[in-house]
């Protein structure tokens, strides 16, 4: 009969909760005799995803969807039994903020980047030699060496300087919070690479293996790319917590120290306890892993991942206090604009029931790559900035009903090129030296929550291989 085993995975993000999730179920379907604890260093799971309910309004402090057709969210949701309250986002049309200019989001685009040439030339956000450059990716030789490269140095070189910092950038850096070039290719968008070199051209590509509805047949109504839940995202995370039935749940102690002993380890927390553990699951950010293993020189090197900060600032309004109506859904702001807010959405239109009848709410983001300081004004400094910056596009009458400002420090982690070696040197030196610990989370393997649900799963089956 096998011995009774404890595997404690540190950190209650949405990681660590899939992790535990994921372990607890299979342990409980096959009777295993494992025990499961989940360390969280702050008062409450969940990490950057945080709804709260204010005046009949729903708010997200961090993120505000899930994307769709990365399956693991959705079934996850279908799991715990709360895909009924699953609602997906308006498909309302989003804009481009262009130097003073909104232009309507082109269609015939896959994040961002062109892939059909009528819409190309059709849309008014480029010049004529602008749209011609773009479409010199259609006949332009593939590069012969695949190593990895910038994603911005990729896409300048298929589709120009124009389309890149008018159409790409905003989208891809906004989404990933970073400098699209510095970005690794192979470590974020490695599908764009893998066009190139089988179709010999991204827009090719994209129309080969992009689905189409079939002619004569019945389109069914866009539905949108992103989905949330009725109450908002925090219903996964309460959900996720009420099913940790059998796991110990730590909260507001952090582990300060991981030791390796003959057998298993021992993690030192902040309140004095020691846990040991046979299997350690760490799904903290990576910054905080050269701390908790002092002893091990080559894991400082995690340290050369960077990492951003950035800030959501949340304002309700009533409707009539917005004098220029844009009816959309929101709009990205492109580099060569002088603003400090790199998007607004309207979330009461994207996101139906977000907010009470007759009111707006809106979500504006700051800290990109060259102005991180901003990320430490005080609240009211940077609502100021953000209404500046919102008065040059529509007129906003009046100060906010209120506001909700969200920093999150060095949260967002950057995949810069030659990240994956890295990752892999760093994962090589814990194999050899730090057998049954894992690293897991967004800053190795992809950063988008869906992403993060798989890095849990797969953290658990990692630890029954070795346990069972």
């Amino acid at each position: 009969m096998m011995d009774r085993k404890k595997v404690v995975i540190i950190g209650g993000g949405i990681t660590g909760l899939s992790a535990a999730y994921h372990l607890q179920k299979k342990v409980k379907a096959a009777k295993l005799p494992i025990d499961i604890t989940l360390v969280e260093g702050s008062d409450r799971l969940g990490g950057r995803i945080h709804t709260i309910k204010k005046d009949g309004f729903t708010i997200e402090k961090g993120p505000d969807s899930l994307l769709a057709r990365k399956p693991a969210a959705m079934a996850l949701a279908e799991e715990l039994g709360i895909s009924d309250q699953v609602k997906r986002n308006s498909t309302g049309q989003s804009f481009m903020l262009i130097k003073d200019r909104l232009h309507k989001m082109p269609k015939g685009a896959y994040m961002g980047v062109p892939k059909e040439a009528g819409p190309l030339l059709r849309s008014n956000s480029f010049t004529l030699a602008g749209k011609l450059r773009g479409l010199m990716d259609l006949v332009k030789p593939k590069k012969k060496s695949t190593e990895d490269e910038s994603l911005g140095h990729f896409m300048r070189r298929r589709f120009g300087d124009q389309i890149v910092d008018n159409q790409i950038d905003p989208l891809l850096s906004g989404i990933h919070s970073g400098d699209l070039d510095q970005m690794s290719l192979q470590a974020i968008y490695p599908v764009f690479g893998k066009m190139e070199q089988e179709y010999g051209s991204v827009m090719k590509g994209l129309s080969k293996t992009m689905s189409k509805p079939a002619k004569n047949k019945k389109v069914k109504p866009a539905q949108g790319q992103f989905f949330s839940f009725t109450n908002g995202l925090q219903t996964l995370v309460n959900t996720l917590e009420a099913n940790l039935d059998t796991v110990e749940i730590i909260r507001g102690n952090k582990v300060n120290h991981i030791e390796k002993k003959e057998a298993g380890y021992h993690l030192l927390l902040d309140s004095g306890e020691v846990l040991t553990a046979d299997f350690v699951l760490s799904a903290v950010p990576h910054t905080q892993v050269p701390g908790m293993l002092s002893k091990h020189q080559p894991l400082q090197e995690l340290y050369n991942i960077p990492a951003t900060s950035t800030a959501n600032v949340v304002l309700a309004f009533d409707e009539k206090q917005i004098k220029r109506d844009l009816d959309g859904t929101g709009f990205l702001v492109t580099r060569n604009s002088n603003y400090r807010i790199t998007a607004c959405t309207w979330a009461h239109r994207k996101w139906k029931g977000t907010a009470p009848e007759g009111k707006a709410l809106l979500r504006c983001y700051v800290g990109k790559p060259g102005d991180q300081d901003i990320v430490k004004a005080s609240d009211e400094t940077l609502v100021d900035i953000v209404l500046k910056d919102l008065n040059k596009v529509m007129k906003v009458k009046g100060q906010p009903l209120f506001y909700e400002v969200t920093r999150f420090i060095n949260a967002r982690p950057q995949y810069h090129t030659g990240h994956l070696e890295l990752v892999s040197r760093v994962r090589d030196y814990v194999d050899d030296h730090l057998p049954n610990l894992e690293l897991i989370g967004s800053s190795y393997d992809g950063t988008g929550l869906p992403d993060c649900i798989e890095h849990g799963q797969k953290g658990a089956e990692l630890a029954l291989e070795v346990l069972i």
